[in-house]
């Protein structure tokens, strides 16, 4: 234990200026995304509150997360945030991917389905590091990390250190027009 808050202490730093100077150059996000032509819509899809399953929800995040003794790593506190859209929920996810490779370079990315990438993403992992807190509102009942709209994100690996992310849009039926698709 003693082993695992060691480690902790020394890479909170670390990603912390990796997260804030990998964010230096203020790109706009939907830039790093294909163009109009894919399968992205032009403009940002917000799903009206009513239309947002109770689980989905992230108002109480905060407040959520805020209340866990776990000790926690922020790159996914903004993940489904009432003020986010899915681009931005895209983006957090490709840093969170990122992060990973950083701390297991020679692993590539983490493999499986959605619920098997969200338990290495929630500690299950031989450094036992969150870099999504367990109790976080973007995760369900079945261990998969979901989109605003509840659907559980596809994730598809392309190579080893490239993954398609997909979330199936307010529809929430898979690969229709109104997915949103992050291919690196």
């Amino acid at each position: 234990m003693r082993r695992f808050f060691t480690l902790l202490v020394l890479l909170l730093p670390a990603l912390g200026v990796w997260f804030f100077w990998s964010r230096a150059d203020h790109r706009n996000p939907a830039e790093d995304l294909p163009a109009a032509s894919s399968s992205i819509p032009a403009q940002p899809v917000v799903a009206p509150a009513a239309a947002v399953p109770a689980r989905a929800r992230v108002a109480d995040a905060n407040s959520i997360l805020a209340n866990s003794t776990e000790p926690r790593i922020a790159l996914a506190d903004g993940l489904n945030a009432p003020d986010g859209d899915i681009h931005r929920d895209l983006m957090i996810l490709r840093d969170i991917l990122i992060a990973w490779r950083t701390n297991y370079p020679h692993d590539g990315n983490p493999v499986g389905e959605n619920a098997e990438i969200t338990a290495v993403l929630t500690g299950g992992n031989s450094l036992q590091l969150a870099f999504i807190p367990k109790n976080h509102p973007a995760i369900n009942a079945r261990g998969e990390l979901c989109d605003r709209w509840g659907t559980p994100f596809v994730f598809h690996q392309l190579s080893g250190t490239q993954m398609e992310i997909r979330s199936a849009g307010p529809d929430r039926k898979l690969y229709t027009p109104d997915d949103t698709v992050l291919t690196p």
